[in-house]
């Protein structure tokens, strides 16, 4: 990993540079759901995007990766105003579009569009593909009717398709065939920004090339900037300048494409990267398994949001030499008490528990089995495992929860970290580790991660 510059940024990044051409500033973004509602949907909001800082440069195409669920999409949508934002700013050449309304808005959005992940679903079965593609021009009165079927058939001809095939429908073509169709209707009130929402995941393998090349080559005809989101690395690291790598609402690194995939420097960029198969099936590669799965983003984690998971999560000092099975057994039994703690108990169920009959939740007896049951538990730590039982046995997870954090919490669970510049290019990650008080020279994430 490098470490050409290393140190704390409040924001994931800064406004461009004098000669960078910055053509979207996101700062501080949020887009929840729920929790200002009464009833079963209010609440606790869904933190779907949580506060990230990014720009996109004129003519450069962002990548944006993570598991799904993340919020990739909804911060893609959030970019063009089909979702509205909670909190933060998103400025198009210095225009903070998320306070346009009414008329002002529609007249912005013939800027930005978005090309949508299912090109089956996408497009409307009961019209033409020349209706389809014209549709935006008559919501805009874009000409006259007479000009908008033209531009329509010379839109058909620009990315690829025939002007005879105005007038087929959608279920007449391939599943390429129709994401073209798709592009054509984005192009179609000339915008300059676009959102490409894992435009080829539906795709087979040979007609993604097709795709990606055609998405190129309108780029560069017609000065194009791309959000592109994806779960394919290798496509990401095909068309991408940059890549910021997103998990539970938060960007965890941000930087240039090829320098990210050969010198990552987050743990769950370093984690995403390994499993990217190799070409050659008997070829040795390390591996990172992540274990549990993302928090419900209706509860992230006070700290780190990647501390659930995290292979290389700070220990209290005073448990550095712990076994590492003990550890990864400590780590899934906050697991499965966060989960317990957020399942949605019957009055059946709570009132066979206080009367010591069965439910359908396992006991804090068969879980300890289960995470502990072949491990040597050293004594020290049994007196806070006791404690937690007793809180689970008292159906109070939160308190077993708050039981574990004060013994086993380091930095991670505690603080939130900051973003950090990690190499000359600008390239920052969010993670603790690059703190110096919990780096050593001679240890890096990458030697850490088994």
């Amino acid at each position: 990993m490098s470490q050409d510059a290393v140190h704390p940024e409040t924001e994931v990044e800064t406004a461009g540079s004098p000669e960078e051409d910055v053509m979207v500033e996101v700062r501080n973004l949020k887009t929840y759901y729920g929790g200002d509602k009464p009833g079963p949907f209010g609440g606790r909001p869904v933190r779907a995007v949580d506060g990230v800082t990014f720009d996109i440069k004129r003519g450069e195409t962002l990548g944006l990766v993570g598991e799904s669920g993340c919020g990739k999409t909804t911060l893609g949508r959030t970019l063009i105003q089909l979702e509205e934002a909670t909190d933060g700013t998103i400025r198009f050449d210095g225009t903070d579009i998320t306070t346009l309304k009414g008329y002002e808005l529609k007249q912005w959005r013939r800027n930005a569009q978005m090309v949508f992940q299912d090109p089956d679903s996408s497009l409307n079965n009961r019209m033409t593909v020349g209706e389809i593609i014209r549709e935006p021009l008559d919501v805009h009165e874009w000409g006259t009717p007479r000009e908008r079927r033209q531009h329509v058939r010379d839109l058909l001809d620009t990315v690829g398709l025939q002007r005879e095939h105005y007038y087929r429908y959608p279920h007449q073509f391939s599943g390429g065939q129709r994401q073209r169709v798709g592009i054509a209707r984005t192009l179609a009130l000339e915008p300059e920004f676009i959102v490409l929402d894992e435009p080829v995941s539906a795709l087979d393998v040979s007609v993604q090339a097709e795709v990606i090349n055609l998405l190129e080559e309108l780029q560069d005809e017609f000065g194009l900037t791309y959000l592109f989101i994806a779960h394919d690395l290798s496509v990401v690291r095909h068309i991408c300048d940059r890549v910021a790598v997103m998990y539970l609402g938060n960007i965890m690194e941000l930087g240039p494409t090829e320098e990210l995939f050969s010198d990552a420097a987050n743990p769950y960029t370093l984690s995403l990267l390994s499993a990217i198969p190799e070409p050659d099936p008997t070829a040795e590669k390390d591996r990172i398994t992540l274990h549990g799965t993302p928090p419900n983003p209706r509860y992230p984690p006070d700290g780190c949001p990647f501390s659930t998971r995290c292979p290389v999560r700070i220990r209290p000092p005073e448990y550095e030499d712990l076994d590492d099975e003990v550890w990864q057994g400590i780590g899934t039994l906050e697991e499965i008490l966060r989960e317990r703690q957020r399942a949605d108990r019957s009055i059946r169920d709570r009132l066979r528990g206080m009367l010591g009959m069965e439910t359908r939740y396992s006991t804090i007896d068969e879980i300890y089995e289960e995470v502990f049951g072949d491990i040597h538990v050293p004594s020290r730590i049994e007196p806070t495992l006791d404690d937690v039982a007793e809180h689970v046995r008292a159906n109070n997870e939160g308190k077993a929860l708050d039981a574990m954090k004060a013994e086993f919490g380091g930095a991670c669970e505690q603080q939130k970290p900051e973003y950090y510049t990690v190499s000359a290019s600008g390239r920052r990650s969010l993670c603790h580790r690059h703190d110096p008080e919990y780096r050593t020279p001679e240890e890096t994430l990458d030697d850490r991660h088994q």
